[in-house]
């Protein structure tokens, strides 16, 4: 998962992309697409959200 919340899946034997981070699943290709299915509900990253949210 990276700063904006979005979600990727990457080989578990080489480091992440700058700017993303673990997120605590490992699996096969497809458990980690269910993972991400399950847990990726809100497609928007939150920069969009607060915009669209307007001022608190």
């Amino acid at each position: 998962m990276n700063d904006e919340e979005q979600y990727s899946i990457w080989p578990n034997d080489r480091e992440n992309a700058l700017g993303w981070r673990d997120e605590g699943k490992t699996g096969t290709k497809e458990e980690c697409m269910e993972y991400i299915r399950k847990v990726w509900t809100d497609m928007r990253p939150p920069s969009v959200r607060r915009q669209l949210e307007g001022p608190a």
